[in-house]
């Protein structure tokens, strides 16, 4: 099942999957999951909150 590019991937940061990919197309790598990533190890992630699919 394919996933539709407007999906959501970040509710913290509003990502869409589309973001991402054009993101690592564009860098090489993804700085969009980069600051993801910082942002979770600095406990500035709400995903458990803000995702209604929760965690």
């Amino acid at each position: 099942m394919s996933r539709p590019a407007a999906e959501i991937i970040c509710y913290c940061f509003n990502h869409t999957r589309a973001d991402i990919e054009r993101d690592y197309l564009q860098n090489g790598r993804s700085l969009i999951l980069e600051k993801i990533v910082d942002a979770k190890r600095l406990g500035a992630c709400q995903c458990t909150v803000k995702n209604p699919k929760g965690s």
